[in-house]
This record gives C-alpha cells, sequence and structure tokens, in this order.
C-alpha cells in the first residue's frame, strides 16, 4: 500500500467498540483494555489486551489484530511464504536483526507496563524468528511506523482494507454497536488468544 493507515491514540473501548470487536470476531472479547489503533473506516482494528485473562491464564499477546479483511489479506501473505522470507532475513542481515530485537524489547516495555509475565516471550516469534504477521503489523499500527521493521513491511504489503468501508455494519440509529446480524470473521490469530 501507498499510504499505510495512519497512527491513532488508544482510546478506552466503548459499547459500539466492544460490539464490533463480537461482529469481527464472533466472540465477546477477553481481556480487552484499549483501543490500540483505529481503522480509518472507525472501527478498532487492533485491540491491546490485558497480559492476564480474568481467570489469571497468561494472554503475552498484547496488539491483537481485529479486523477480518486486515486478518485475511495478511493470511494470504502468510501462505505466500512472506514470513519464511523474513526469517531467513534475519539470519544474513545484521541490522535487520537488530531493529528486530528492537522490536522485541518496545512490546515486552509495552506489556510490561500493564503487568509483566516473568518468563513469556513476546509475540509473533519476535526476537528471533517470523511466527505471526498478524501480531508485527498489530504491533506497528498500536506503536506507529519504525518500531516494527517487520510489521511495517507486512503492513506496506497490504491493500487499503477499510477502501470498501466498515468490516463490520455501522451502529443503528441511536444504538451502541453494530446491527446485530452482522455476521462474523473467524479468529485469524487462532484459538488460543
Amino acid at each position: 500500500m501507498d499510504t499505510p493507515p495512519p497512527p491513532t491514540e488508544p482510546t478506552p473501548p466503548t459499547e459500539a467498540d466492544v460490539a464490533a470487536f463480537k461482529a469481527q470476531l464472533g466472540r465477546p472479547p477477553r481481556g480487552l483494555r484499549a483501543i490500540a489503533h483505529r481503522c480509518p473506516c472507525g472501527q478498532p482494528d487492533v485491540v491491546e489486551t490485558a497480559p492476564r485473562l480474568e481467570d489469571g491464564t497468561p494472554f503475552p499477546t498484547t496488539y491483537y489484530l481485529t479486523c477480518p479483511r486486515a486478518a485475511s489479506a495478511i493470511g494470504t501473505l502468510e501462505a505466500e511464504g512472506v514470513m519464511k522470507e523474513m526469517t531467513a532475513r534475519l539470519a544474513t542481515d545484521p541490522e535487520l536483526a537488530a531493529a528486530y530485537r528492537a522490536a522485541h524489547e518496545d512490546y515486552l516495555a509495552r506489556r510490561d507496563a500493564i503487568e509483566v509475565l516473568e518468563g513469556f516471550p513476546s509475540a509473533g516469534g519476535m526476537p528471533d524468528r517470523v511466527k505471526c504477521l498478524h501480531v508485527l503489523v498489530g504491533h506497528s499500527l498500536a506503536a506507529g511506523p519504525g518500531v516494527n521493521p517487520l510489521g511495517d513491511e507486512a503492513l506496506a504489503m497490504l491493500p487499503e482494507w477499510w477502501r470498501k468501508g466498515s468490516c463490520v455494519p455501522a451502529a443503528p440509529a441511536g444504538g451502541t454497536g453494530p446491527a446485530p446480524d452482522s455476521g462474523s470473521a473467524s479468529d485469524s490469530e487462532g484459538s488460543d488468544r
């Protein structure tokens, strides 16, 4: 994409945001703390989650991509072998490896500012490999450009997913969230999230 979505400030989730999340993923949010990035269409596309779920289960994915259109496009990149190519570059490009390690440290620092998960990795395969582009793009959107080099690269490879409008219907007049029959998307980041 020529122009990635602009950075947005984190905001507390509204009832409409929670309804949008439910429509996007087909389930209620777990550990939701904030809307970490908002899509140009106005809906959440990355949420910030607590390091532990309500039942105490560790949940190391701090930035969770929720937009099904973005997730689908990222899934296509993963299927095309982008993660394998990026991981190979980490082994041969010391500057890239150092920048990716710094992204890992940033991710941990942001998570630790909420709650320390002693002994848990960051996410997405950081710092030594690329395991999940969804996590890296979520980190890039939440942190802004220049923080996660491989997240930024993956983001640049994506189409402008918001150009067709919102991935979920807008709240009905006077309502607090998307229309109830808005459908759902599968959880592209796995059932462990």
